[in-house]
């Protein structure tokens, strides 16, 4: 077994059985090759299929050592919850593991990508958007010290992500240049933001076509993209509900469950 198939291997064993790690299951990747590797052997050995991609900032103080603005992770099947305006999701994390919500804009892919196509920005990505939605990454790890480690080992471990919630579309997106957003956790308030459409969900969808394409790989109809944090990262433990309000659009909730056997 290589490196990165032990290290997949024992981060997904501890999803399945829904239990935490002590510490990273060996050397973090040094690289973007690296991470990305550990990453596409851990979705070979999961049993679900990939519906969706989370994205996310590279935090600028490891730009040299992983020169990219954004990382990508897969988003399972099992892992969308796609809820109506009033209604709560309910999203498992990793008991003693990392765990947070984040506001985000969710966009549907509206039609498969073309092979090998490597080139796409935030101004010819719009007809690969089905729709827009307003929603939550759902993020959790069985490494409660996986983000201070840093992208590489993010990015190893399925881009931190184990849920993605696609709340009510957001109809006149098109007409947007900017959204402004604030999360709550039980009731307090913990952030708000604003989000730019084009540099942000629009260029998220960009990066992540282009992403695939480089990894030999396309998006297809129907795939979820969460676009990145909008209010912050915020740190939630099992029992706690947030509530994330995009204003002129509508509301998202989500109950944060312990993540059992087989992850859910």
């Amino acid at each position: 077994m290589s490196p990165a198939q032990d290290i997949s291997a024992q981060f997904t064993a501890a999803r399945a059985a829904g239990r935490s790690l002590p510490a990273y299951p060996g050397t973090p990747p040094a690289t973007l090759a690296e991470a990305y590797a550990i990453q596409a052997a851990a979705i070979a050995g999961w049993p679900d299929a990939v519906a969706g991609w989370k994205v996310a900032r590279v935090n600028p103080a490891f730009a040299a050592q992983f020169p990219e603005e954004r990382l990508i992770g897969p988003a399972f099947a099992a892992n969308i919850h796609r809820v109506a305006a009033g209604e709560v999701a309910s999203c498992p994390v990793f008991d003693g593991g990392f765990a947070a919500v984040e506001a985000e804009v969710v966009i549907v892919v509206a039609q498969d990508a073309p092979a090998g196509k490597a080139d796409w920005t935030a101004d010819t990505v719009l007809p690969f958007v089905r729709s827009m939605h307003i929603g939550v990454e759902v993020a959790s790890s069985p490494l409660a010290t996986l983000n201070d480690i840093g992208p590489g080992a993010v990015i190893s471990d399925f881009g931190n992500n184990w849920g993605v919630v696609v709340g009510p579309e957001i109809a006149d997106w098109h007409t947007l240049e900017t959204l402004d957003v604030e999360t709550f956790i039980d009731g307090a308030s913990v952030g708000t933001g604003k989000v730019a459409i084009k540099p942000g969900p629009l260029g998220a969808l960009a990066f992540t076509l282009n992403k695939r394409a480089e990894q030999g790989h396309t998006l297809k109809a129907g795939d979820v993209i969460s676009t990145g944090m909008i209010t912050g990262v915020h740190d939630i433990r099992i029992g706690q509900r947030s509530r994330h309000v995009f204003a002129g659009v509508g509301e998202v909730q989500v109950q944060i469950t312990r993540a059992g056997a087989s992850g859910g």
